[in-house]
């Protein structure tokens, strides 16, 4: 399993994608703008990480 995973994607040359932890649920944000880019937890209002609840996941 990855343990991130893309679950939004917006433009072709300035982009901008949302990326969630698939262990903690938290939200990051990326951006890439020609060779530069930046990757950072998505805050909410509060400035606490947004958080996506996850399923538990099975042990191997």
């Amino acid at each position: 399993m990855d343990r991130f995973k893309r679950v939004y994607q917006q433009g072709m040359l300035d982009v901008m994608e949302i990326w969630v932890d698939t262990e903690t649920g938290v939200n990051y944000l990326f951006h890439r703008n020609g060779n530069a880019a930046g990757f950072t937890p998505l805050l909410d209002r509060e400035g606490k990480p947004v958080v996506t609840p996850q399923k538990d996941s099975v042990s191997s």
